[in-house]
C-alpha cells in the first residue's frame, strides 16, 4: 500500500480547475521519472477535478493507480494519488481532514485570485508520511485488522469444534454443569438452526 500525491486544487466558477497547493512521495520511481510522475499526477488530477461535480467523492483508477477525489461544495477539491491497494475510506477520512485544514489556514476569498501553486501548506508533507500505512494513520482501518484476526481465530476455533460435532453432542448429554433446562435449550436450537451445526 503507497500513497504517491495528495492535491488541492480549486475548481472556478467557469469550470477551470489550478492546483493550489500539493505534496507528492515519489521515491518508488527512477530519479529521471519523477517530473514525468509529478507533472501526470498534477495533469490527471486537474483534469478528473475538472469532471467531477460539486459537493461530489469519487475513485478513478488507471492501472494500478487510484485518484480518490473530493470536489467539495465550495469548490476546494483534494485528491489524493494511491496504488490500488490502499483502502479508499482511509483516502476519503484523509481528503476530509486535509481540506479542512487547508480551508482554515487560507479562507475561501483567497481561492480564486490565487496562482497556480501559490499557497504553501507543508503539513500535506506530514500528511502523506503519516498516512503512508493506514493501520497505523486511521483508527478504523486499526479496529477494523483486529476484528478481522479476532473473525479469523473464532472461524479456525468453531471450525475444530465442528469436527468433533458428534462429541459435543455426547459431551453436552453427559454434563453434569449443565442444568436440565440448558440441555432442553441446546437441543431445541439445534433443531430450529440446522444451518448452525454447534447450536
Amino acid at each position: 500500500m503507497k500513497l504517491f500525491a495528495i492535491n488541492i486544487l480549486y475548481k472556478g466558477t467557469n469550470g477551470k480547475v489550478k492546483k493550489l497547493t500539493g505534496s507528492s512521495e515519489l521515491s518508488s520511481f527512477g530519479f529521471f521519472q519523477r517530473s514525468s510522475a509529478q507533472e501526470f499526477m498534477d495533469f490527471t488530477s486537474k483534469i478528473i477535478v475538472e469532471r467531477t461535480n460539486t459537493s461530489q467523492r469519487s475513485s478513478v483508477k488507471e492501472q494500478e493507480y487510484v485518484c480518490h477525489l473530493y470536489v467539495r461544495g465550495d469548490s476546494l477539491a483534494g485528491v489524493v494519488i494511491s496504488d490500488d491497494e490502499y483502502p479508499s475510506r482511509v483516502s476519503f477520512t484523509l481528503l476530509n481532514k486535509v481540506l479542512d485544514d487547508f480551508s482554515a489556514k487560507y479562507p475561501a476569498h483567497q481561492w480564486p485570485d490565487a496562482q497556480e501553486n501559490s499557497l504553501p501548506f507543508t503539513e500535506l508533507a506530514e500528511f502523506l508520511q503519516k498516512y503512508q500505512n493506514p493501520k497505523e494513520a486511521d483508527a478504523m482501518t486499526r479496529i477494523q485488522s483486529d476484528l478481522d484476526e479476532t473473525k479469523i481465530i473464532l472461524h479456525n476455533t468453531i471450525e475444530s469444534v465442528l469436527e468433533r460435532g458428534e462429541k459435543l453432542d455426547d459431551l453436552v448429554a453427559k454434563s453434569e454443569g449443565l442444568t436440565y433446562q440448558s440441555k432442553a435449550f441446546y437441543k431445541t436450537a439445534k433443531k430450529t438452526n440446522s444451518c448452525c451445526v454447534l447450536l
